[in-house]
């Protein structure tokens, strides 16, 4: 195997000489640029592993060298080198492309440890080239089920984000994925050998949530009888998720905006520091920026970790990825039950696609488990299912609340929103047409008058955008 090379984008010459210094100890072979024409030409002329680039420099700005390299599918990995009070921008960088970022002052420490991820990632990508078309096709990514459009775009993103070292801030509703997430995440970057370690905020008590995420030492409260690791160390060379953050008291999120920033940690009752390496992914199913806001949550620790924001679909807006999700949960529950069905009746199908799913994904996999341990088998109908997907009732969406209106208000609303009996109904024998017909133009209309916006026609027509996206893709 060839040696790992880097190239060093610094206008300042002491600056690169301490760089190239720090790297050359590691056995890496080194060039370096002072500018962007110079750093164009080492391009050109050989292939590097990583680069190492400052994005101001005398001749234009370094966003152009990355932007050349993510474009042209250069195989090179890009480490942003950033001042202090730019995160902004380094954050800019991370979203178009670039691996990882270093704040300025930084130490040998810090470097190597970001090289040394940056070769490992490059190691474990080859760099095969991808078929982006078939790319988009993919019905499953790591444990994720789902072809839609969003879905893509997150398997894209997620490709993306797990090669870097910045955090991210994943958010969605309960029962969406947000731990599937964070696991993709982890399993896409360099740190992929190592552990990944996941904490619910929720489902810990306050008064114990310090020692779980830092550790204790014995006798530092009543009831700590040994020393006790914590979630920080055992999650050291890999990844810490931190589930439901926003359910952290504030005091122990100042603790935690410490150990981002140094990488330092104290356990309960102890005095000396622990250095532990770990990449942080972070969720919450609230509006993380108005809980800051409303003050539950550090503004300065929000900015530190919501560098990547991802956010997960609800899966009511994935159209027919439930169908999918549904029947591979049929399929391993029935295997499991060692049952045997043969899938889901149309009707069943059209219960699925209509339900509003406020639990999610995992709203989803206890109907179908229900549906499997309390039936034989053979096809699926719609009164094998629980409670409220069985009603012969149509399903529709929960509606907020409405003001009462003053009583000549609501008629003029009525007047305007009925419309004439011959507009909608056959007026002779000839006239009457297939029911299916009649719905095709309607939703036809409906989709014309709102200049394609399929979600607003599907909110005036009263029923869900899955809806209309399955009976448009029938039509075609």
């Amino acid at each position: 195997m060839s040696q790992n090379q880097v190239l060093i984008v610094e206008d300042s010459a002491s600056l690169r000489r301490i760089y190239a210094q720090y790297v050359e100890k590691e056995g890496v072979l080194v060039d370096a640029a002072a500018t962007l024409a110079e750093a164009h030409t080492a391009l050109d002329s050989k292939v590097y592993q990583v680069v190492l680039l400052d994005l101001r420099l005398p001749d234009g700005d370094g966003f152009e060298l990355l932007k050349r390299i993510i474009e042209h599918q250069i195989n090179s990995l890009v480490i942003i080198m950033t001042a202090h009070g730019s995160i902004d921008v380094a954050v800019d960088a991370i979203r178009l492309g670039a691996y990882d970022f270093l704040e300025k002052p930084f130490d040998a420490r810090r470097l190597k440890v970001a090289i040394s991820s940056a070769f490992a990632q490059v190691a474990k990508l080859n760099f095969a080239p991808v078929d982006l078309a078939e790319k988009r096709e993919r019905e499953t990514f790591h444990s994720f089920i789902g072809a839609s459009p969003a879905m893509q775009d997150m398997y894209h993103l997620i490709e993306r984000a797990g090669p870097s070292k910045a955090s991210v801030f994943v958010t969605g509703e309960s029962g969406s994925g947000k731990e599937l997430t964070a696991e993709a995440l982890h399993k896409q970057s360099a740190r992929s050998e190592g552990p990944f370690v996941a904490i619910n905020c929720a489902a810990i008590p306050k008064d114990l949530m310090e020692s779980e995420i830092f550790g204790h030492v014995k006798g530092a409260f009543t009831g700590a009888s040994a020393n006790r690791e914590g979630a920080a160390s055992k999650a050291d060379g890999g990844t810490l998720f931190l589930d439901e953050i926003g359910e952290m008291s504030l005091d122990l999120q100042t603790k935690l905006l410490r150990f981002i920033q140094t990488g330092i940690i104290q356990k309960v009752g102890s005095n000396s520091d622990e250095v532990v390496d770990v990449r942080f992914i972070c969720a919450t199913n609230r509006d993380p920026l108005a809980e800051v806001q409303a003050g539950h949550f550090r503004e300065d620790l929000y900015y530190r970790l919501h560098v990547i924001p991802v956010h997960l679909p609800p899966l009511r807006d994935r159209g027919d990825d439930i169908l999918m999700i549904a029947e591979f949960f049929l399929n391993r529950y029935a295997r499991e039950e060692t049952k045997y069905f043969e899938g889901f009746e149309d009707e069943a199908k059209r219960r699925l696609l209509e339900y509003h799913w406020p639990g999610n994904v995992r709203e989803l996999q206890n109907v179908i488990r229900n549906v499997v341990v309390l039936n034989e088998g053979g096809m699926v109908g719609v009164a094998d299912f629980p409670a409220p997907l069985n009603s012969l009732q149509e399903i529709v969406a929960p509606q907020p609340a409405k003001k009462e209106e003053p009583e000549e208000v609501q008629t003029s609303k009525s007047a305007k929103k009925s419309k004439p009996y011959s507009k909608v109904m056959a007026q002779s024998l000839d006239e009457i047409e297939p029911l299916d017909v009649l719905e095709r133009k309607i939703i036809e209309n409906a989709v014309k008058l709102c200049k394609g916006n399929v979600p607003k026609a599907a909110a005036l027509l009263e029923v869900s955008p899955s809806t209309l996206y399955r009976k448009i893709k029938g039509w075609s």
